[in-house]
């Protein structure tokens, strides 16, 4: 699965993908070029960030994940037509890592009709992780109290973390599991 720069840059958001990534529900996948994307817009919504904080988070991804990487993609780009051209390279790293799916808040951007002819499809945070729910219940459900134990400066519970990953983009998701958990 591709993860666009969208789906990376809220950090619960990320994180939860990232933890289900690490159960090996899916195989993520990214371009060098994605990872711009992700660290200039995280800038832009957090400008007090420490840049070396954004750095370590990217570090840390490709550390995870040695093989999500893919790059190279300029020729493959250069045949791709998506309505913005600006996201033509999300459609070639797809293709560049043998994926089926891109994981993106921007599904207007990749229309379904033009990604079925490369056996592609587009799915929203939302809907990617409720199959995930549906398809490895107890791993996502163990990534998500994971993901609660972890955070600190403030300690959240597993329910303030739905409601961040709510707000990020992936509001069913959240809410199909605390009807789970409750």
């Amino acid at each position: 699965m591709v993860l666009d720069a969208c789906v990376l840059v809220p950090i619960s958001l990320a994180d939860t993908l990232l933890r289900v990534a690490e159960k090996q529900l899916f195989r993520p996948v990214w371009s060098p070029r994605i990872l711009d994307e992700t660290r200039a817009a995280i800038t832009r919504v957090h400008p007090g960030v420490d840049p070396s904080l954004i750095d370590r988070r990217i570090w840390h991804m490709n550390e995870t994940f040695p093989g999500a990487s893919v790059s190279n993609l300029e020729h493959i780009e250069d045949g791709l037509a998506l309505p913005d051209p600006n996201d033509n390279h999300v459609l070639a790293a797809a293709l560049r890592g043998h994926c089926q799916a891109i994981v993106t808040a921007n599904l207007r951007d990749f229309p379904d009709e033009y990604l079925a002819e490369m056996g592609i499809e587009a799915t929203s945070p939302d809907d990617f992780l409720l199959d995930q729910l549906d398809l490895a219940t107890r791993p996502v459900l163990n990534s998500l109290w994971e993901q609660a134990q972890a955070t600190v400066d403030p300690q959240m519970s597993i329910e303030e973390v739905l409601v961040s990953i709510g707000r990020a983009g992936a509001p069913n998701f959240a809410d199909e599991v605390l009807k789970r958990i409750h």
